[in-house]
């Protein structure tokens, strides 16, 4: 079933995910700790305009990704069959 959320770690899936959606890896502006910040996804196509997103680009993104150890959940159908653009980044399990 599509509609239920699932995880994953794979940079590829990942990253698939996102650019079907034509969306773009961010961090929230203000949240930098050295090099890095709070990862988002952005969807500026969809009406998602945060300004306070900054885009980066997916080696960026991923060396944050895995220097945090975090999983990527997300959706792909909403429960009416619609794509879904539902994520979110949670911590690994060990």
């Amino acid at each position: 079933m599509s509609d239920e959320s699932q995880t994953t770690t794979d940079h590829d899936e990942i990253r698939e995910w996102v650019e079907e959606r034509d969306g773009q890896p961010a961090y929230v502006e203000g949240t930098e700790d050295g090099d890095s910040g709070l990862l988002r996804i952005d969807f500026p196509d969809e009406g998602d305009d945060d300004e306070n997103l900054d885009d980066i680009s997916w080696d960026e993104f991923f060396e944050t990704f895995e220097e945090n150890d975090l999983a990527f959940l997300y959706q792909d159908e909403t429960d009416d069959g619609e794509t879904s653009y539902f994520s979110k980044f949670v911590s690994r399990e060990d």
